[in-house]
């Protein structure tokens, strides 16, 4: 039997972590060690799962003494921790696991993708990283409500491995060799869900959301191609499937930080009061030092951190936006 560390006990994390234990033999790491506790006696995470019961055979722990007794490693801790918290496991040898990366973000200063972070921080092989990515709520994949996702590694072979070990009638997962533009997608889409999420603030219409996730995905194509990825990659799940969901879900964070900000209140009366965490935003400043050192042009992410940052009014960036110079919408 496969043995599965997997770090995060976020929704996310547990998730995953739930849906593998009926195979496997997995340990969930938690930050909190109550929420560990409430794992392994009640078998519930209410802090970050509500109303999901889990399989009994899940266990939990607020150590990572075990790490190196498990092959597989599945990671669900937020972009901007990774660093911190693979760093203290530096004297892990990783060159036979394979990991599993399920967030999505870009690393501010560095603007590093996760999977550069890995390879920095460890000394896991290229082909050992696998990026399980696509439009996939927490909150519905717990609820077994049909979800597909892709997993993508340099080696197809462990893509595969990873769709095999995942999959279920309610979870389908597709495969591809394209890891930059999974990251990439899965990255950026979230910068755009804020956008979203403040034309909804707004008050505006389907036009403007149409217009948003459109446009939106096209910097995403400029962004990622610069960055080595495959353009067809952002036609499918980690691409545009993520970036329709996220743009539109209730249950999307980033969304709701920008609605928030939208209805007029501000960024850190917003995060302040969230118990997980909106990747969009530190994304936002990443993303715009990425676009800045291919020199591609970026402005609905521009005016996104302009909004977060320098007090930009919503409606005054949109007006911005719209009164661009004339351009083509694409050049062949």
């Amino acid at each position: 039997m496969k043995k599965v560390f997997v770090i995060g006990a976020g929704g996310w994390g547990t998730t995953l972590a739930n849906l593998l234990s009926y195979q496997f033999d997995v340990l969930l790491w938690a930050h909190e060690k109550e929420v560990a506790e409430e794992i392994n006696t009640f078998h519930i995470n209410n802090t970050f799962l509500p109303g999901i019961t889990l399989n009994s055979n899940l266990k939990s722990t607020n150590s990572l003494s075990e790490f190196d007794q498990y092959d597989f490693i599945v990671n669900a801790v937020p972009t901007q921790y990774i660093r911190s918290i693979y760093s203290t496991l530096a004297d892990i040898d990783f060159s036979n696991k394979i990991l599993i990366n399920t967030s999505k973000g870009i690393e501010q200063n560095t603007t590093y993708r996760i999977s550069q972070i890995f390879f920095e921080t460890t000394n896991l092989p290229e082909d050992n990283f696998v990026v399980l990515s696509g439009p996939s709520h927490a909150e519905e994949v717990s609820r077994k409500i049909p979800t597909t996702v892709v997993a993508a590694s340099s080696d197809i072979s462990k893509a595969k491995l990873c769709q095999e070990m995942f999959s279920t009638p309610e979870f389908r997962v597709y495969s591809s060799n394209d890891v930059v533009g999974t990251e990439i997608g899965g990255a950026l889409k979230n910068v755009l869900a804020i956008a979203s999420g403040i034309i909804d603030g707004l008050g505006y219409g389907d036009n403007t959301k149409a217009a948003l996730i459109t446009r939106g995905l096209a910097e995403i194509v400029r962004l990622g191609v610069a960055c080595g990825a495959h353009p067809w990659t952002f036609s499918g799940l980690s691409g545009l499937g993520d970036l329709f969901v996220t743009c539109n879900s209730k249950h999307s964070r980033n969304r709701l930080v920008g609605e928030l900000i939208g209805k007029g209140k501000s960024l850190s009366e917003i995060t302040s009061s969230m118990k997980m965490v909106a990747e969009g935003v530190a994304t936002t400043i990443s993303a715009i030092e990425l676009g800045e050192r291919h020199s591609v042009e970026l402005p609905i992410t521009q005016q996104v951190y302009r909004i977060l940052f320098e007090n930009l009014s919503p409606k005054e960036a949109i007006n911005e936006l719209m009164t661009r110079e004339s351009k083509h919408e694409w050049v062949w």
